[in-house]
């Protein structure tokens, strides 16, 4: 525990300012069964007592969305940097502010919160998602100004852990690489096990890096469904 930028707000503040942009309530599955799947882990797998994909070159530095509700925006960049890393060996910080500005239409309701499933809708529908670069963060709404020649990355559906499945999820974590988990904002890049048993998730967050551990938090894992961490949970498919 130490001195951050959180410090001097109530705990009721930070909630308020910092945890509403999840909303579970907004869900809209796709009517396409082929752009929507739910996760099937592979049966014949030997899966590793410990990941982490940060290692590995898939995980892209920790932002920080400041006083806007885009932890829905924030995860879903996430997990679709690290798939296209993983398709393209290439690793591109996507643009939160492209789908905090122009994802209306699939549900979502810009600095005020929003799902990681639409976002990947929204991409898939709108052929893509325009790179941080061009289209930089701004932590407030404002009008849609995607460019197709400043497209980074794409995704052609997106995949739903069973809720709840925590086996499935390590599956996922361990094969996929990094995925989408609606636990305000995060993006899980590996899990293991301390020296004292204690099993987790490594948890990639969008305070920035004066935030717990540098941005990052262990998560406890195996602990059914702690803090609903399997309870939306998904990958964009690239």
């Amino acid at each position: 525990m130490g001195m951050n930028k959180f410090c001097d707000l109530t705990y009721e503040e930070f909630v308020q300012k910092m945890t509403d942009g999840f909303k579970p309530e907004l869900r809209k599955l796709s009517n396409n069964k082929h752009d929507h799947h739910t996760f099937l882990p592979s049966s014949n797998i030997e899966i590793p007592s410990e990941v982490d994909w940060r290692k590995e070159g898939y995980v892209t530095e920790v932002k920080d969305q400041q006083h806007c509700g885009s932890c829905w925006a924030m995860t879903a960049t996430g997990a679709l940097e690290g798939q296209h890393f993983k398709k393209y060996k290439e690793l591109i910080s996507l643009s939160e502010q492209n789908l905090i500005d122009c994802s209306g239409a699939q549900g979502n309701l810009d600095c005020n919160g929003g799902l990681m499933d639409q976002a990947f809708d929204y991409i898939r529908i709108n052929k893509g998602i325009d790179i941080e670069k061009s289209y930089p963060y701004e932590a407030q709404d404002g009008k849609c100004r995607f460019k197709q020649e400043n497209v980074g990355a794409n995704d052609t559906g997106y995949v739903d852990i069973t809720k709840g499945n925590e086996s499935d999820l390590k599956t996922a974590v361990a094969t996929i690489e990094p995925i989408s988990v609606g636990i305000d904002a995060s993006v899980i890049v590996g899990y293991g096990t301390t020296d004292q048993k204690q099993d987790y998730y490594i948890v990639k967050n969008s305070y920035g890096t004066s935030w717990s551990d540098e941005g990052y938090i262990l998560m406890s894992r195996n602990k059914n469904n702690q803090c609903g961490i399997v309870s939306m949970a998904s990958y964009p498919l690239v």
